[in-house]
């Protein structure tokens, strides 16, 4: 297979500092985190709004990358299953994919109501949420 080069375009700022503090999902507690974008994609943010879902792609850099097997959810009362089945942060290309609500656009900064990323998580893209059109119908 060949290899890939991937350059991040922002990093997320988050009071989350240590990877098992970190909820496994949003709903569970995740805090509120800015999306720090870099400059030379500044003109890619035109449209993004208040209130807009948003999925962001992260790089799980502090994740493990040989892992290929998990219990889900780290109960060991549950058998083991291979990562593509699960949520795991642990798996041989750690892409992290966040769905968000936006609270706040400011320049380079977007802030989000709630994400379960580390603080210094790079950012691989950003994805609008597209609602159905209604003249699609």
């Amino acid at each position: 297979m060949s290899t890939l080069t991937l350059t991040p375009i922002g990093v997320v700022r988050s009071p989350l500092t240590e990877r098992k503090a970190a909820p496994r999902q949003p709903d569970e507690g995740a805090p509120a985190a800015t999306i720090h974008v870099d400059a030379s994609v500044q003109d890619a943010l035109h449209g993004i709004r208040a209130g807009d879902r948003i999925i962001v792609l992260t790089w799980l850099d502090r994740a493990a990358r040989d892992v290929l097997r998990v219990h889900p959810r780290g109960r060991t009362d549950r058998p083991p299953l291979g990562v593509f089945a699960t949520r795991s942060p642990d798996r041989p290309n750690p892409i992290g994919l966040h769905e968000v609500t936006v609270a706040a656009v400011r320049g380079l900064e977007i802030d989000v109501e709630a994400i379960e990323a580390i603080d210094g998580t790079p950012v691989l893209d950003i994805k609008a949420v597209l609602a159905p059109d209604p003249r699609d119908r």
